[in-house]
């Protein structure tokens, strides 16, 4: 997870050939996926090898506040890549005035500011909370649903704030990615091409398959929640988009296409000169 995410930043920079709309936001992505997954898992590994695990009420809002930070941003730069690749097929000649670098650095910085709203938004609505006795949290991490759950005080601000700020967030960008895939199929039908055909549903078939992972398990644990307590769901459908889907990301978007092949050797080829 760690090494495929970082191998691909680290060809994207180095390969001029890679320097392209579609790998700017999948490096952004990458940076993303790593962040994300090292908010959790180092206090996770930590706290299996304690008898007692724990985190402090500080830790807690802090792991919360990074997790919302590098978390939200894959639902933002999920959009723009579909989007890449909708304006890719469908508009090829209007592609480079489209995308230009201008739009490209727009779009990702438009998507870390939303975040980093989010995140603070969030943040400080928890921070008026009181909480009970029961500290106990029953997850793996700080997450913000548990954390409402052990609060003594009314919530229902809070809970209105993560159904308006999280449809918008997550909802609306799972309806725009389905509605750019649509397209793309609709275009891609009326080429005669049996082959493009095939290598066009395997692409968006394995790239709709991480998003409905990521957003589907999102959306059934923060819009539709169990009305039984059921810790064990919980936890499992947070492991699917927390550990799940950052590492699917590198193998289903990059490692597999030849163009990060083809960078991989250009770099290693470069490095046997020396």
């Amino acid at each position: 997870m760690y090494l495929g995410n970082l191998i691909i930043i680290i060809l994207i920079l180095l390969d001029s050939h890679l320097h392209t709309p579609m790998y700017f936001f999948l490096s952004n992505l990458s940076f993303s996926d790593l962040c994300f997954s090292s908010v959790t898992m180092p206090k996770l590994l930590q706290n299996m090898q304690r008898q007692v695990p724990s985190i402090p009420y500080a830790g807690c809002l802090a792991q919360m506040y990074f997790f919302l930070l590098f978390g939200d941003p894959e639902s933002f730069l999920l959009v723009a890549m579909a989007y890449d690749r909708y304006v890719a097929i469908c508009f090829p000649l209007h592609y480079t005035s489209i995308m230009s670098p201008k739009v490209c650095v727009g779009l990702v910085v438009l998507s870390w500011v939303l975040t980093t709203s989010h995140a603070m938004l969030h943040t400080l609505f928890l921070t008026r909370l009181s909480f009970c006795e029961n500290n106990v949290i029953p997850h793996f991490f700080c997450d913000l649903s548990v954390l409402l759950k052990l609060a003594c005080s009314d919530i229902h601000i809070n809970e209105l704030v993560v159904l308006i700020i999280g449809g918008l967030g997550v909802v609306l960008p799972f309806l725009f990615i389905i509605t750019s895939y649509a397209r793309i199929v609709s275009s891609i039908l009326k080429i005669p091409s049996t082959r493009g055909i095939h290598k066009v549903f395997s692409t968006c078939g394995s790239h709709l398959s991480v998003v409905s992972l990521f957003f589907g398990t999102i959306i059934g644990l923060y819009f539709c929640p169990s009305t039984t307590n059921s810790t064990v769901k919980d936890t499992v459908m947070s492991m699917m988009y927390t550990v799940v889907t950052p590492m699917l990301n590198p193998f289903i978007y990059s490692l597999r296409n030849r163009d990060m092949k083809g960078a991989l050797k250009r770099v290693f080829q470069k490095k046997s000169l020396f």
